[in-house]
């Protein structure tokens, strides 16, 4: 089988404690049956010197290029950018608040060897502790994304794609759900690549994990309206499978189960109080910055 090349979007947005780690372990892949052709950073007014971290970079290595936004207009805009200018056949968009393990872009990309698959997602596993309410919240919601996406795809933190549409809609507030969604109207498959990993860091703070998720069911109902598409975490019945699958598996964690369930409960409430009451979609979200500090080394 001949080599599948490609192209990755960071997409940043005042990442100067781990823009460098990023670029580092994406030119340290592992790779065998892959091509990274470029290594594309979209900064969205960045103004905490991740622009200077990335302009050093490309001293060292001309396959990394910066596109800089003067003014940040949201995540899925940011990556329209990148669209814009790739040309490898397969593309690969990236949070600039993850890691990838060493292996995770070969795996990603080598399941575009069949033709039927159209896009690939990696497992996010979250480095906080798990302690206390929000640490294991977060952990459970990663938990549950991982179960959920072996039985029905599910893609997030770092998505894989043929590169065969312009654009998403600059306005959608879960970027790779609209890819998900495209993706499928193009009549290709999705696959959950669960040794794939990604490292990311969920919130610390409880109210930063509770705007996150409101903010996300919100996403959700918008791509449902506009792009007519249902991800998996709304199917009530695969949801009910796998907490009921939770409680089996860590009975000592009963009460942070329940309260997971009541938090997503309350943030589909106040997502759907957003879009349908105050008219508002957060497409262009605050930072949750306890979420930036991710340690792990590379």
């Amino acid at each position: 089988m001949g080599q599948i090349r490609c192209e990755i979007g960071l997409i940043v947005y005042n990442e100067a404690d781990n823009i460098g780690r990023l670029i580092q372990a994406l030119e340290q892949q592992e790779l065998d049956q892959v091509v990274i052709d470029r290594i594309i950073v979209v900064s969205s007014a960045c103004h905490d010197g991740t622009d200077d971290i990335v302009r050093e970079k490309m001293k060292l290595n001309d396959r990394i290029e910066l596109i800089t936004e003067a003014e940040r207009n949201g995540k899925s805009a940011a990556i329209n950018k990148f669209l814009a200018v790739a040309k490898s056949e397969i593309l690969i968009v990236e949070s600039g608040d993850t890691l990838p393990a060493k292996d995770t872009i070969e795996k990603l990309v080598r399941a575009f060897a069949d033709k039927n698959i159209g896009a690939t997602g990696g497992r996010p596993v979250p480095e906080n502790n798990r302690k206390g309410l929000t640490g294991h919240l977060v952990h459970i919601l990663w938990e549950m994304h991982h179960l959920m996406a072996l039985k029905s795809p599910k893609l997030g933190e770092m998505i894989a794609f043929r590169n065969i549409f312009p654009a998403i809609p600059s306005h959608s507030a879960v970027d790779e759900a609209s890819i998900e969604a495209i993706i499928l109207e193009h009549g290709l498959a999705l696959q959950y690549v669960d040794d794939a990993i990604v490292y990311n860091k969920g919130p610390e703070k409880f109210s930063e994990y509770l705007s996150q998720r409101r903010r996300i069911a919100s996403g959700h109902l918008w791509l449902k309206d506009n792009q007519q598409y249902n991800v998996a975490s709304q199917d009530s019945g695969l949801l009910f499978r796998i907490m009921k699958k939770q409680f089996r598996d860590r009975p000592g964690e009963w009460f942070y189960l329940i309260l997971s369930i009541k938090v997503e409960i309350l943030s589909r409430f106040l997502g759907w109080w957003d879009l349908n009451i105050l008219r508002k979609n957060p497409f262009k979200w605050d930072i949750a910055a306890t979420s930036k500090n991710i340690k792990r080394e590379i």
